[in-house]
């Protein structure tokens, strides 16, 4: 009975351990790659840990202009996007939270109902858009699109935070002659921050990790973002530099490992906000 006691309070010890096993060595398996030579990428049995670590692919690859705009493009293309969705979503989700009007609830479907579309079907037509209103190939445009992709979850999520602020807050401030702005910007807000820096990590995050907006809407090199560039600059048609891809890969992941670190703590309790109630 003893033995089975241990075994059951060691089981789920185990599978845990083992399911982060499993997401952590492709991770792991990305590092140590970036730092092997391309000769010893293929070698039975494989070096679990690499004994002349290569530097040479880091130095080249930041010795390499093309990978600093790459990086610099995707940093202004997400920060823009993320700057936009969150006012937008601010207002958007407190009108939404504090007044009442005809078709609300469709209105509030309708939003959420354009992530049910798969990003493939609307890129024909948001090309022909772009294409009319002189939009492709600009930085500008990229940032439009992925506002538009991050914004619908984005008014849910934060109209679930300002449902929960008292109205009485809000009537003893305009008591005492607060305005509407007023009331949102120095009282709202400050009791919103877990569900802003939420909204601002999961747009930031889905603007770092886009690939077809970019590759559709973008063509011109040097304004790539870093997941199109990899794709077309690092790999091949016949033969792949799976070393200095792997390079590319571990520097691209430093934002958001940054941003986890951080603030991980207000993503949770964002993606958890109106789980449950009283």
């Amino acid at each position: 009975m003893r033995q089975r006691r241990i075994f059951g309070a060691a089981l789920p010890l185990l599978g845990a351990a083992a399911f982060l096993l499993f997401l952590v060595f492709p991770l792991y398996w990305m590092l140590l790659t970036s730092f092997k030579d391309n000769s010893a990428l293929f070698r039975i049995p494989p070096e679990w840990i690499p004994a002349q670590p290569v530097l040479s692919h880091y130095k080249k690859l930041f010795a390499d202009n093309v990978f600093t705009t790459y990086y610099r493009n995707s940093l202004l293309v997400g920060f823009g996007s993320t700057a936009i969705t969150l006012i937008a979503a601010m207002f958007a989700g407190y009108g939404f939270s504090r007044f009442e009007f005809r078709f609300k609830s469709l209105a509030m479907f309708s939003i959420l109902s354009t992530q049910m579309l798969p990003v493939v079907s609307l890129l024909i037509a948001l090309y022909t858009i772009y294409n009319g209103y002189g939009l492709l190939n600009t930085r500008s445009g990229l940032v439009i699109a992925l506002t538009t992709a991050s914004l619908p979850f984005s008014i849910w999520m934060i109209k679930v935070f300002f449902d929960n602020i008292p109205v009485a807050l809000e009537e003893s401030a305009k008591i005492d002659g607060a305005s509407r702005f007023g009331i949102l910007f120095r009282i709202v807000m400050p009791l919103t921050k877990p569900g802003i820096f939420s909204i601002g990590i999961y747009s930031f995050i889905l603007s770092w990790d886009d690939f077809l907006y970019s590759l559709t809407l973008i063509n011109k090199d040097e304004l790539r973002t870093l997941n199109a560039g990899i794709s077309i600059r690092y790999i091949g048609e016949l033969s792949y530099d799976w070393a200095s891809i792997m390079t590319v890969c571990v520097t691209s992941i430093v934002p958001i490992s940054l941003l986890f670190l951080f603030f991980q703590k207000y993503m949770v309790s964002g993606l958890t906000a109106g789980a449950v109630k009283g």
